[in-house]
């Protein structure tokens, strides 16, 4: 006979050691990230959140964590995942004043 409340004990331990990829987001307002520092895990996204009246460029070249958001209209929202542990500097290429430090660990 099926006993339900093992086999739910047996889902939650065995799903006790497993990391879930986590959700976060970063808008852009007034030509600047809402933060200028996030921390990640590896496996992570961030949701690109342009609340800004003009349009942003964004990108990283930091390895292992390379994107390009080309032309990112206001209103628009876009999500990367973070798939390697370190540092990916963010900035935006029209507004080079733009910079966001992304720890991923």
């Amino acid at each position: 006979m099926f006993n339900v409340k093992y086999a739910l004990a047996a889902v939650l331990v065995s799903s006790a050691g497993m990391a879930f990829a986590a959700d976060h987001t970063v808008t852009q307002k007034d030509k600047q990230f809402s933060q200028s520092e996030i921390t990640v895990k590896a496996g992570d996204t961030i949701t690109f959140s342009n609340d800004d009246a003009i349009a942003h460029n964004l990108y990283s070249k930091s390895s292992g964590n390379e994107f390009e958001i080309p032309k990112q209209d206001p209103g628009s929202k876009n999500p990367i995942t973070f798939k390697t542990p370190g540092e990916a500097k963010v900035q935006c290429a029209i507004h080079p004043k733009m910079k966001l430090v992304v720890k991923v660990q």
